[in-house]
This record gives structure tokens, C-alpha cells and sequence, in this order.
């Protein structure tokens, strides 16, 4: 497919609505077409047809189903002229979304985050989680009503070859937006020197000299990647990455926040655990996750 569409999900909810708008003001921004899916679950559909048969309930629902898609589709080619799709499947609501991603070789799929304060946090266990773990294409995950374009787009750097996919990542969704690389180093037992008799002065100098190291990756990082010294902004932290990205997140007030699949280590497990759970759960920002590796 020459010209590969961004696909977005919707359940007509008030946060899936907000992502069909990103979805939609991105496609007019990329020169994409959109296609915009329902999913009617299976298991559903299936009780409803045992209780009424093939015609009646079931033919009133997918058709009523079929109306809103087709009026939101509407809507979103009126406001900002571009093509809309309307797909409606039934089944898993995960497979559906999958097989329509292959089908259409979508260049990314839109969803929207699902939950409100403590219920956020239930967000990796939901679609979006599975949708990381099996697809490689790029996933935004939308939280806010769009207003503007992205125009600054925080991106986690651990050196990995993830890191260079979430970079390329953002590039995609968002050329426009100017990066900011932030990467986070630690000073290794840095609690229990002090115990072991080493000196403040001591300490200051290895985190001075590891702040320096990372600073000097980075830039290394942003020149292999083809960015400019006035394309990008550096930003050094140090202690644990996911906490770091949602402070920064805030401090520096992005609108899209970037991340990798993996880490240097490509035990997903962990990951899904730790940083990209604690990123949707704790921040506010949409997040573009990279599934796949840029060599």
C-alpha cells in the first residue's frame, strides 16, 4: 500500500473520542487516510443471538453500531477533509484491531487510554498492554482532546536499539515536534558509599563524571541519528527512569511523551511492569509507544 493509513479505535466513549480527533488531525497532518474501527465483542453478539435468534436484537445492534461509525467517520472527513474509512468487526476485540492493522499495513494504531485516576492504572492489563506485547507497529495512546499539534515530544534514551526506534518513532507521528532526549543515569550503590567510609567530595566527583558520561552519549546518540546540535534539546537526570520521565513530563511541559518497547534488557515482562506501566499510570501526557527495534 503506497500510502499505509493510521488506524484508531473507538467504543463512541468520551476518551475514544478524543483519540479519533488526534487520530484524525495527525492524518491530515502526515497525508494519511484514516480508518476508523468498531469492534462489536463476540461473546456478546453470540448471547444475544441465543437469546434472540440471528435477526431481531442482534441486526438492531450491529446496525445502530454501523450508523454511529458512519456518522462519526462523517464527521471527522467534514472537519478536517481528509478520507475516513469505517470498519466494523465483531469477535476479540484485540484480534479485530490486529487483523485490521495487517490487512490495511496501518503505519499506527490510535487508541484511547481507559480509566480515570486509580483506574488508569489498570491500563497495561487492558488492550493497549496487549496490543504492545504483539504488534511491531508503532501504538499512541491518547489522553487528552486534542487542541494543537505536538509540538514537543519527550523521548526516553537508554542507548538500546529501542531507544533509536522510539526516536524514529517520533519522528514519524510527529516531524514537527522538536525532541527532547532525556536519559537517566544513577551512581551505583550511591546510598551505601557514604557506609563504606567514602567522602562526600568522593561521591560528588563519580556522579559529576557520570552525568558528564551520559550528557556525552547523548549527544553521540542524537548525532547518529541525524539531528542537528539546534534539533533536539538534551536532558540529563539521575535515578530511576520511570519516575524521572513523568517529573519531566510536567517540568517541562511536552505534549507527547515517547518510549521504547523494551530496554537494554529485552525482558518485556519487566518492562511492561516498571516503566511503561508507571508512565501511563502516573502521568498525564498521551504516550507513543515504539514496538519494534530501529537498527
Amino acid at each position: 500500500m503506497s500510502n499505509p493509513p493510521i488506524l484508531v479505535c473507538t467504543d463512541f466513549s468520551v476518551l475514544a473520542g478524543h483519540a479519533a480527533k488526534r487520530a484524525a488531525q495527525l492524518a491530515r497532518e502526515l497525508g494519511a487516510p484514516l480508518t476508523l474501527l468498531h469492534v462489536l465483542p463476540g461473546d456478546a453478539l453470540d448471547t444475544l443471538r441465543s437469546w434472540f435468534g440471528a435477526s431481531g436484537a442482534p441486526t438492531r445492534v450491529t446496525e445502530d453500531a454501523r450508523q454511529r461509525l458512519e456518522t462519526l467517520a462523517g464527521e471527522l472527513r467534514a472537519a478536517h477533509g481528509i478520507e475516513v474509512a469505517a470498519s466494523l468487526g465483531s469477535g476479540s476485540v484485540l484480534d479485530e484491531i490486529l487483523a485490521e492493522a495487517e490487512r490495511s499495513e496501518a503505519r499506527l494504531i490510535v487508541v484511547g487510554a481507559q480509566g480515570e485516576g486509580v483506574l488508569r492504572r489498570l491500563l497495561i492489563g487492558t488492550t493497549a498492554e496487549r496490543l504492545i506485547r504483539r504488534t511491531d507497529r508503532p501504538i499512541l495512546i491518547v489522553r487528552e482532546a486534542p487542541q494543537v499539534r505536538y509540538g514537543t515530544a519527550l523521548v526516553a534514551v537508554d542507548f538500546s536499539s529501542w531507544s533509536t526506534g522510539a526516536l524514529a518513532a517520533a519522528r514519524a507521528v510527529a516531524p514537527q515536534a522538536r525532541p527532547i532526549l532525556l536519559t537517566a543515569f544513577e551512581v551505583p550503590f550511591a546510598d551505601k558509599l557514604q557506609f563504606a567510609g567514602v567522602d562526600e567530595a568522593t561521591i560528588a566527583g563519580y556522579r559529576q563524571q557520570a552525568e558528564a558520561d551520559a550528557a556525552q552519549r547523548l549527544a553521540t546518540f542524537a548525532t547518529a541519528a541525524g539531528l542537528g546540535a539546534n534539533d533536539w534539546q538534551p536532558l540529563v537526570v539521575e535515578g530511576d527512569a520511570s519516575l524521572r520521565i513523568v517529573e519531566q513530563e510536567q517540568a517541562q511541559a511536552v505534549d507527547l511523551v515517547v518510549l521504547g518497547k523494551h530496554g537494554k534488557s529485552a525482558r518485556e515482562e519487566l518492562l511492561l511492569g516498571s516503566v511503561i506501566k508507571h508512565v501511563l499510570g502516573e502521568g498525564a501526557r498521551d504516550v507513543l509507544i515504539a514496538t519494534a527495534r530501529s537498527e
